[in-house]
């Protein structure tokens, strides 16, 4: 569930709630951040090898190769790995999926894109009757935790909201409450 106006994509019968999942803005902006910056600590190391500088405007010949030298190429090469990591992310749409709740066929499907692999398309599907409650969980302090969660029978409780970014108390309540009035279900949580 989004708090934007996804809620909207409801007819009265069918319910799909869209996830976003890798492609959020905050995960394009940091995998440019530390891209560029692992270049620069790279090409300084590199710049403090050759004793020569590589680009105009990064000094590293000033520096030693041991141990600053090295110490930037570690830098780097660690930094770069970690944008490799988040591009892969957001280009795989890890995360990325919807949760349909369908009063015609009476069943509630959940989907995800995982990593790539035999397990890639997460996908949970079950009967409508088999929903006991819409769940809401709300931890405040250094790490906030907000999120909504389905109870279902004989299994363990399903994330609906998506990772990363927390949503505001009011936007959580209002589509908790929509959720549950349109499944029919007790709110537990509030």
């Amino acid at each position: 569930m989004t708090h934007q106006t996804n809620l909207e994509s409801s007819s009265s019968l069918v319910k799909r709630d869209p996830i976003v999942g890798a492609r959020r803005i905050s995960n394009y902006w940091w995998g440019s951040v530390v891209l560029l910056g692992g270049l620069g600590f790279l090409l300084t190391g590199i710049s403090s090898y050759l004793e020569k500088d590589i680009l105009p405007f990064i000094h590293g010949q000033q520096l030693s190769f041991v141990p600053q030298g090295l110490v930037m190429c570690f830098y780097g090469t660690s930094a770069l790995l970690l944008s490799t990591y988040i591009w892969l992310t957001i280009i795989w749409r890890v995360g990325e999926g919807y949760n349909e709740f369908n009063k015609t066929s009476n069943l509630v499907k959940i989907f995800r894109w995982g990593f790539p692999g035999k397990n890639r398309r997460i996908q949970i599907s079950f009967p409508w009757e088999d929903v006991q409650a819409v769940r809401v969980e709300i931890k405040e302090g250094i790490n906030p935790k907000r999120a909504i969660y389905l109870r279902v029978k004989g299994k363990r409780d399903i994330p609906l909201t998506r990772i990363g970014e927390p949503i505001s108390l009011e936007n959580l309540e209002k589509d908790a409450t929509t959720l549950s009035r349109f499944l029919n279900v007790a709110i537990e949580g509030l």
